[in-house]
C-alpha cells in the first residue's frame, strides 16, 4: 500500500511539472525565436534601405561588398531581387529563392507585405529562418531583400534551457519523494499498526493473554480515530471471551454437587429397583458418569485458557515417561502396547501440567479407538526451535474431510458415536497447545489409525 500512495503522490507531482514545464519550455522556444526574429529583421530592413539607392540607380552590384561582409561575419546570406523576382546582388554564390516556401516570401514581399514571425522553433528543426523585405523607393516597391539565417545558435540555446528545465524539474521530483516518503510513512503508520494487530489479535483473544492496544499518537486524524475503535473493540472481545471462561469454569463447579448427588440417589437405587427398571438405572448411572466426565474437560479447558496462567518450564522426557506409566494398566487391560519412540526433547514451555494434559486427552483417545493387540506409538523429538509430541494409533482413523473438524468443540466423526467420549479431548489439546503459540496436526499415516502431533516452544 505504501508503494501504492507514494506513486500517486509521485504521478501528481509528474503531472503537475509536466503541465508547468511544457508551456513554459514553449516559452523559452518562442522567447529565443523571437529575440532571433527581431534581430535579423532589423538587418533585412537596413538592407532595404541601404539598396533604394543601387536599385534606382540600376546598380544593384553596389551593394554585394557590403553582402559579402555581412556574411562573412555573421554567416547569413543576403540577396536583392529586382520586381521580377530576379536576384540581381548576393552575399556569394549558391542563394537559391525558387524553392516554394521562399518564393511564397518574396512574391508577399514584392506585394509590398512586411515580414511576419514564422511558426514556432523546436530544437529539431534545422531549416533556416528567412525574411523577405520589400525595397520601397517614394512608396514604390522596387525589390525585395531576402535574408537566410542559419538557426544552429538558437536551437543550441532552446536545448540548453530545456536542459536546465528538465533538471530542475528532476530536482523537484527527488525532492518530492524524499518529502513524500515521511508523509506516506506518516499516513500508513496506524495501518500498519493495525494490520499487526490485526494478526495478533486471534491468538491473543484465544490463548488469553491480553491484546496490546494500537495507540493513536500519530498519524491523521481518521486513522487515529480507527485505532482507538479497533482497541475498544478488541479490548470488548477479550472481555467476552473472559468471561465465557469464567462462565465455563463456574457452570462446571457449581454442576459438580448436584451432579454428585444424583449419582448418590442412583446408587441407592441399587437393590430397590427390579426387573426392566435395573436396566433405566444403569444406563442413568453411565450418563452421570458421562457428564462428569464433560465437565471435568470443561474445567480443563477453562483453566488451559486462562490468562493469569502463565507458562512454565517442563521437562517433556520426565512427563512423557510419567503418563506412560500411569497409563500402561488401562492399555494392558486392551492387550495395547505402549511404545516409546523418538530421542530425548529436553525443556519445553507449556502451561501447568500441560503437557500431562495433552498425553491424557491423546492416550484416551489412542487407547479408545486402538483394536485389541495392536501398537499405540508416542513419539517424541526436538527441533530447532520447538518440541514435537506425536501419538499414533491403528484405529480405523477418520477421512480426510474431518480432520479439520476434529479439534472442534464437542465434534464427533458420525462413524464413531458408539464409542464412549464426550468430543472435548482434541479441542482441549488444541487450546492447551496455542496457549504457548503451538500447533496441532492431524494426518492419516500409512497402515491406518490416525496421528496427532503437537509441538511446545523449546524453553
Amino acid at each position: 500500500m505504501r508503494s501504492r500512495l507514494l506513486g500517486i503522490v509521485l504521478t501528481l507531482v509528474v503531472l503537475v511539472l509536466v503541465g508547468m514545464g511544457v508551456p513554459l519550455g514553449r516559452g523559452v522556444a518562442a522567447a529565443e525565436q523571437q529575440e532571433m526574429f527581431l534581430d535579423r529583421l532589423t538587418d533585412t530592413a537596413r538592407f532595404a534601405s541601404v539598396a533604394q539607392r543601387p536599385l534606382t540607380d540600376d546598380q544593384p552590384t553596389l551593394v554585394e561588398r557590403e553582402f559579402a561582409r555581412y556574411h562573412d561575419l555573421y554567416g547569413i546570406k543576403v540577396a536583392l531581387l529586382d520586381r521580377a523576382g530576379l536576384v540581381v546582388a548576393a552575399s556569394g554564390p549558391g542563394v537559391e529563392v525558387t524553392s516554394e516556401p521562399v518564393s511564397d516570401l518574396v512574391r508577399g514581399a514584392l506585394a509590398g507585405r512586411q515580414p511576419a514571425a514564422p511558426d514556432l522553433l523546436m530544437p529539431w528543426d534545422s531549416a533556416e529562418l528567412v525574411l523577405a523585405e520589400p525595397v520601397l523607393v517614394d512608396g514604390e516597391v522596387r525589390g525585395a531583400v531576402v535574408t537566410f539565417s542559419p538557426t544552429d545558435k538558437t536551437r543550441s540555446e532552446v536545448l540548453m534551457w530545456w536542459g536546465v528545465l528538465l533538471g530542475a524539474s528532476l530536482l523537484v521530483l527527488a525532492l518530492a519523494v524524499l518529502a513524500a516518503l515521511p508523509l506516506v510513512r506518516w499516513t500508513l503508520g496506524p495501518v500498519r499498526r493495525l494490520d499487526d494487530a490485526t494478526g495478533a489479535l486471534l491468538a491473543a483473544v484465544v490463548s488469553g493473554r491480553p491484546v496490546q492496544p494500537v495507540g493513536s499518537s500519530s498519524g491523521p486524524p481518521e486513522l487515529r480515530q480507527l485505532s482507538r475503535s479497533f482497541d475498544q473493540m478488541a479490548a470488548n472481545v477479550g472481555d467476552v471471551l473472559a468471561a465465557q471462561r469464567a462462565f465455563v469454569a463456574d457452570a462446571s463447579h457449581q454442576l459438580r454437587n448436584p451432579l454428585t448427588a444424583l449419582k448418590l440417589r442412583l446408587s441407592n437405587l441399587e437393590g430397590h429397583v427390579s426387573g426392566d427398571a435395573v436396566v433405566h438405572q444403569v444406563a442413568a448411572l453411565d450418563e452421570a458418569d458421562r457428564l462428569n466426565r464433560i465437565l471435568d474437560e470443561l474445567l480443563s479447558m477453562a483453566r488451559a485458557g486462562s490468562p493469569s496462567v502463565d507458562p512454565v518450564v517442563v521437562d517433556v522426557d520426565r512427563a512423557v515417561a510419567g503418563r506412560l506409566s500411569a497409563w500402561q494398566p488401562a492399555a494392558a487391560s486392551r492387550s495395547v502396547h505402549l511404545v516409546l519412540d523418538g530421542e530425548p526433547a529436553g525443556l519445553a514451555l507449556a502451561p501447568p501440567r500441560g503437557v500431562e494434559a495433552v498425553l491424557d486427552a491423546l492416550l484416551d483417545n489412542a487407547l479408545k479407538f486402538a483394536p485389541d493387540d495392536t501398537l499405540v506409538r508416542v513419539d517424541v523429538r526436538r527441533r530447532s526451535s520447538f518440541v514435537e509430541l506425536s501419538v499414533r494409533d491403528e484405529g480405523p482413523g477418520l477421512s480426510p474431510e474431518e480432520l479439520e473438524r476434529a479439534t472442534d468443540r464437542f465434534w464427533r466423526s458420525p462413524a464413531h458415536q458408539n464409542i464412549q467420549g464426550s468430543g472435548l479431548g482434541l479441542a482441549l489439546v488444541r487450546q492447551i497447545v496455542e496457549r504457548v503459540d503451538g500447533v496441532v496436526r492431524l494426518s492419516l499415516p500409512e497402515g491406518g489409525g490416525l496421528r496427532v502431533t503437537v509441538t511446545f516452544p523449546t524453553a
